[in-house]
């Protein structure tokens, strides 16, 4: 009966958002925990018809304090409903992982879009027949993701209706890494390898560049927001890793590569900000404590070739890096003591570097002059950012429906 708890979270994440509408970060972890009572609750054999009957109740109460979202029709229109009107961000909430049919549904809510994400979570109804529509939820904002739940196409809600902006700071040198801030429809920031990264602010128009982080001496590989976005955590090829903050651009604190090697990539740990992990050109990566500056103990491992991407599971219980070998290994990360235990290793081509899926286009954006490094959509997909190798940034509009 995994399901109807599913199903429960789903109703409570439809009314998120008019709870604390002006504290978006207390949405989240209500969120969070309530996935996580529920989840404790789910291995607790309560009789299903308790269970269904909890979600009713649930859904009432609801309904009186916040007021009905939708009219009343049959079971399957209610729970497409529950989707196409998710209010919450839930690529940061706990994941199902109880649940083995819903593993590999969720990626990392940096590197991943939420169309992917919502378009895993249908092939995994495919596969599964017996898992009940509207277990799956999709991000807040997302239309295209909640209108693709309703079975429109692929192509019709990722058309776009041409350039928003074009930002060219870094010309001549290559943008590798743009990322939106979390849940910011308009905050965006990208990184050099001239050493410096920008933050960038999209309304009110003209979109304008807030400000240029400089301190690193050599081309900036990496970086990441944290969860509230009032921290940023870069890497680069002069072995440093820098904090820095992002409301004055002051840098907090450098911390020099454990193996004194090129670093290439970083994320932060989701649930645990404080702790960041970074990998290098020497196959190593590494748990960094950001406020000490010292790698944790018991928090570094090698792989096979220089670590090029780093994906956390929503929980921060796992832990994904790529290398350029061709390779993806698992890692499980103890919450308490940010010590890394190797799970698995995944080879997708031995030897070489994955650059590409073979999958059909859904559309194509021309507009780029240098090869694309880097996408990132915003939190309700309205728009898109791109980077590519010749340091032009360029955000695209989608086409409203």
């Amino acid at each position: 009966m995994a399901a109807v708890w599913q199903q429960v979270l789903a109703v409570d994440a439809r009314y998120n958002a008019y709870r604390t509408p002006t504290f978006p970060q207390f949405r989240t972890q209500y969120i969070r925990r309530r996935s996580q009572l529920l989840r404790e609750n789910a291995k607790a054999g309560h009789p299903p018809a308790l269970r269904r009957q909890y979600l009713r109740l649930r859904g009432q109460l609801l309904g009186q304090r916040y007021g009905p979202l939708s009219e009343p029709g049959s079971a399957r229109a209610y729970s497409n409903s529950i989707v196409r009107s998710s209010r919450t961000t839930l690529d940061r909430m706990e994941d199902f992982e109880d649940d083995p049919r819903a593993l590999g549904a969720r990626g990392h809510r940096r590197s991943v879009s939420r169309g992917s994400y919502q378009l895993q979570a249908q092939m995994n109804r495919a596969v599964y027949e017996d898992r009940p529509p509207g277990s799956v939820v999709p991000t807040s904002a997302a239309e295209a993701s909640r209108a693709m739940a309703g079975d429109t196409s692929l192509s019709e809600n990722y058309a776009f209706a041409g350039m928003y902006h074009v930002f060219d700071q870094h010309v001549d040198e290559a943008v590798p890494r743009v990322r939106f801030a979390n849940d910011d429809r308009h905050r965006l920031a990208c990184c050099s390898l001239d050493g410096s990264i920008s933050l960038c602010q999209l309304v009110p128009a003209p979109p304008t560049v807030l400000r240029v982080l400089r301190g690193h001496t050599r081309g900036v590989s990496d970086f990441a927001w944290s969860l509230s976005n009032d921290i940023l955590v870069s890497t680069s090829l002069d072995a440093t890793m820098r904090i820095w903050a992002s409301d004055d651009g002051r840098c907090i604190r450098e911390i020099p590569d454990p193996d004194g090697a090129e670093l290439l990539c970083c994320t932060f740990q989701p649930v645990n900000n404080n702790l960041t992990v970074v990998g290098n050109a020497k196959q190593n990566l590494h748990v960094v404590n950001i406020s000490t500056g010292k790698k944790v103990k018991g928090g570094s491992s090698k792989l096979t070739g220089r670590v090029l991407a780093l994906s956390f599971d929503a929980p921060g219980r796992l832990l994904w890096a790529g290398d350029d070998r061709g390779s993806v290994f698992s890692f499980l990360f103890d919450m308490a003591t940010g010590k890394l235990t190797k799970a698995k290793r995944l080879v997708v081509h031995e030897g070489s570097p994955v650059t590409r899926a073979a999958k059909a286009a859904v559309n194509k954006l021309q507009g780029h002059s240098a090869p694309v490094l880097d996408v990132s959509f915003n939190c309700d997909e309205s728009l898109l950012a791109s980077s590519d190798a010749s340091g032009m940034v360029i955000v695209w509009r989608r086409e409203q429906k």
